[in-house]
């Protein structure tokens, strides 16, 4: 209790927001950010919240904000699932407004928020300065982190730019191709977004045309661009935008897109395709591999076993690692570098238990 008593201490309010019952925890995280809006102006000057000061667009470089800003992003969470969307949505802009360049991931969610609210445009607009060729190509930061909000562009992609985007963000392409249809119905646009989203990450797709339940709650697991993690996430944010009658059936209606997400048998040999997503049985336990029935899972095991039994274990290794955890005796080695007075060191499985 003593952390709490510290004025100073917006991790510890944080904390305890989340062992609160709501609407207790979210008066706790207000409290935390009116606290830490004073302690840096105190630290800052007054206008360090101003356009026209020194330090919004900066606040990732400058410490002291970093608390503030990890109690902006516990707000978003709790007004979201509170259902207090427009209130998530304006922090999420705050946000992007004081650190353009979204240290803290924000505009995975933020696209889809806009559209919650009714922002189509506002909502396409954000994921176009994003995925547009540009600062971000060069390195810099979009104005505002993308909120600085114009009329979007109607145009189509040229083929070159649609093929390029299949390799960006599945969040933000799944957000450009939702606002661009329900803003100008099945367009060569939306096409085109929803096709690249289709091939970036597949498994939200997949998840929507399979009508699979939503996840009940975030994932926490280390992940990587475009991984089930990533598209776990999406689908606890946005599933149920995509699940509109007519947002689905355009969705489940385009050859180009649904061919992405159709599986083809495993066992080598076989040969089968899905005719519908989710047809095909998932392995349990690499989740990468899909069969058309038990026998040619059986079948394969001798072959799948060893990719199978690599994938576990190089996902434990990592969750291991992320939760500051020894490796599993029988995962894979791990290197990590260091600085010292010699250079740059290396050690060898440093984490690994011997």
């Amino acid at each position: 209790m003593e952390a709490i008593k510290d004025q100073n201490n917006l991790d510890a309010m944080i904390e305890l927001a989340f062992l609160r019952h709501r609407p207790h925890a979210i008066q706790t995280l207000e409290l935390a950010e009116s606290r830490g809006r004073n302690i840096l102006k105190e630290r800052l000057g007054p206008k360090c919240f101003d356009d026209d000061g020194e330090h919004v667009g900066h606040f990732w470089s400058i410490l002291d904000t970093r608390p503030y800003m990890r109690v902006m992003q516990a707000l978003v969470r709790l007004y979201f699932e509170e259902k207090r969307y427009e209130k998530s949505t304006n922090i999420m802009i705050e946000m992007l407004r004081f650190c353009p360049g979204d240290n803290m991931a924000q505009r995975t969610w933020l696209g889809s928020n806009l559209i919650r609210v009714g922002r189509l445009a506002d909502a396409l607009y954000f994921a176009q300065t994003w995925l547009s060729p540009g600062p971000a190509d060069r390195g810099e930061d979009p104005l505002k982190g993308g909120t600085d909000f114009k009329a979007p562009s109607r145009d189509p992609m040229t083929e070159a730019r649609a093929k390029r985007l299949e390799s960006d963000c599945g969040s933000l392409l799944y957000t450009a191709a939702l606002a661009s249809f329900k803003l100008w119905g099945d367009s060569l646009q939306a096409q085109q977004y929803l096709r690249a989203a289709s091939k970036a990450n597949p498994n939200i797709l997949m998840r929507i045309l399979g009508r699979v339940t939503r996840p009940d709650e975030l994932n926490n697991s280390p992940r990587s661009l475009n991984g089930p993690e990533d598209a776990h996430d999406y689908l606890w944010l946005s599933q149920d935008l995509w699940m509109v009658p007519e947002v689905w059936n355009w969705a489940n209606s385009d050859p180009g897109a649904k061919e992405s997400v159709l599986k083809t048998c495993s066992r080598e040999g076989c040969g089968k395709r899905e005719t519908k997503a989710t047809e095909f049985k998932l392995c349990s336990g690499c989740r990468l591999a899909f069969y058309c029935n038990s026998t040619c899972q059986k079948e394969d095991w001798k072959k799948h076993k060893p990719a199978c039994r690599e994938r576990q274990s190089l996902k434990a290794a990592s969750r291991a690692m992320f939760l500051n955890k020894p490796i599993p005796k029988d995962g894979p080695l791990v290197f990590s570098s260091d600085f010292s007075q010699l250079g740059i060191t290396i050690d060898q499985g440093k984490t690994r238990r011997s």
